[in-house]
């Protein structure tokens, strides 16, 4: 038997752990997503209000802080969380892509300090207490909370993407692409841009849990959202004074952020994982010499 053959037991049991963990990201993103996303169309219209902080009368959860269905409450209060937080993250890199690549490829330093130095002054500002600050000033709604919570990101990514894309350029490819005269299009995007995706994939799952998180948080202190407003995070807020006496109108909703940011984090960190792997690039290790016994 060959020394190779006796590799691919090995190679099998180091591949179950990867199916292992994909199985349990999905099986912990999945509820609190389908809720997200399915669960306006399925809460139907809401019906009469019962007493606050009770249960059973037809409400199999309870009822909130002002008597309402807190089943049809969960239905509704998912799709604010996660809109807001997708919306963070896309206009988050928005803006930090460009920046983060221009910085890396620029050979005037007076451009690359004009971009980073006002990022690193923002950087120095915690995000909740500069979404705190500046909901004093306006009252922003779900668009502006989105706008706040981009803002507190674009420093962090922007630096991330510099570092990561200033390796790349440094490669002889791309020096060899400025003296063929390429554009900068097909420097910084089609061959620094590309080297980077792994790299900003990774971010992006732990960005986006942390982005989840601070949206939860801000609506958690009222900020971009009513006191009464369906969502998850102003469910666990209003209704934990009753939490004794009713808790499935706070433990529920957050047990659904918390499944919601673990899960999105395992799964890109599963889906990194599984990219990395020799089997999904579909090569095979180099057999070995070895005597056949």
């Amino acid at each position: 038997m060959s020394a190779y053959a006796d590799e691919r037991p090995e190679r099998g049991r180091r591949a179950r752990p990867g199916r292992g963990r994909w199985a349990l990201a999905v099986v912990i993103v999945a509820v609190p997503l389908a809720l997200a996303l399915f669960g306006p169309l399925l809460a139907g219209a809401p019906g009469p209000r019962a007493t606050s902080f009770t249960l059973g009368g037809g409400h199999w959860l309870g009822t909130d802080f002002v008597g309402r269905d807190v089943w049809r409450q969960i239905l509704l209060g998912g799709r604010p969380v996660v809109l807001t937080a997708l919306a963070a993250t896309a206009l988050g890199y928005l803006v930090a892509l460009p920046i983060g690549l221009i910085a890396a490829l620029t050979h005037r330093g007076w451009l690359e300090e004009l971009l980073m130095r006002p990022l690193d002054i923002l950087l120095a500002v915690p995000s909740l207490l500069l979404i705190l600050l500046v909901a004093t000033v306006f009252t922003p709604g779900a668009a502006g909370l989105a706008l706040l919570v981009a803002l507190a990101n674009i420093p962090d990514a922007a630096r991330l993407v510099r570092a990561a894309a200033a390796e790349a350029a440094s490669r002889p490819a791309v020096e060899a692409m400025r003296m063929q005269g390429e554009t900068w299009w097909r420097m910084g995007v089609g061959y620094v841009g590309r080297s980077i995706l792994r790299t900003l994939a990774a971010d992006a799952g732990i960005r986006l849990t942390g982005v989840l998180y601070l949206v939860a948080t801000a609506a958690f202190l009222g900020v971009g959202v009513a006191p009464d407003a369906a969502d998850w995070a102003v469910m666990v807020d209003r209704n934990r004074t009753g939490l004794f006496v009713q808790p499935w109108a706070v433990v529920v909703p957050a047990l659904l952020i918390v499944a919601l940011t673990t899960g999105g984090n395992l799964l890109f960190d599963a889906a990194l994982d599984h990219a990395r792997r020799p089997e999904t690039n579909g090569t095979r290790p180099e057999k070995k010499m070895g005597k056949r016994t």
